[in-house]
């Protein structure tokens, strides 16, 4: 048995490429002196490889989906499009629509492993962060500070005013890979606050 070992980047690669690339097993190899469960294991570390840069891809396209989303809705929301003549305003929101509609025919999931400890603590982020959204429209002034002190929240510098420690607590209970989407929606609705040219709110 023989272990092809090239693994070559699978970001960008079409995946007929990459099925092509992929380590194949000979389970006849002379010139292997090696034990059969080495072999293995060498073979698992390299598909392991490849699992992994698989997720990372799909994590970036669910980080391009959620950023072409939020300039497909900063299109609504500008205010140019309200000094349009009704008929013209009509036909790019329609044609807004119809891009947003398709936009959201791309699912893209990259489930992550969590202990009952991590899913609590998840729970927790997103319901002090679902608060945070309920106020926006009624208080932006006030939501905009208590996002950023969650935000100072995932980040080693202050961005400016105070860390909400009740979200750092439950925020380092969540998994790595939670606490970098939490931050990137944070990040998010940072910059929807200063689409919105919310004046921060400082203590």
């Amino acid at each position: 048995m023989s272990i092809d070992s090239s693994n070559p980047s699978c970001s960008g690669v079409p995946t007929s490429v990459v099925l092509q690339t992929l380590p194949q097993i000979d389970e006849e190899d002379p010139k292997s002196n090696k034990p059969p469960k080495e072999r293995l294991l060498e073979f698992l570390d390299i598909l392991e490889g490849h699992v992994e840069q698989l997720r990372k891809n799909a994590s970036q396209l669910e980080e391009d989906k959620d950023a072409l989303l939020v300039a497909l809705d900063s299109v609504i929301n500008a205010d140019i499009l309200y000094n349009l003549q009704d008929c013209d305003r009509d036909e790019v929101n329609r044609y807004t629509e119809r891009i947003i509609n398709r936009c959201l025919t791309v699912e893209v999931k990259v489930l992550t492993q969590r202990d009952k400890m991590q899913e609590d603590a998840l729970y927790q982020v997103n319901h002090f962060i679902d608060g945070l959204v309920m106020v926006m429209k009624t208080d932006p002034e006030s939501a905009q500070a208590r996002c950023i002190s969650f935000m100072n929240a995932c980040s080693s510098s202050l961005v400016h005013g105070v860390t909400d420690k009740n979200f750092e607590s439950a925020l380092l209970g969540c998994s790595l890979d939670d606490q970098k989407k939490v931050k990137r929606r944070l990040q998010g609705l940072l910059n929807y606050f200063e689409k919105m040219n919310v004046v921060p709110y400082h203590n």
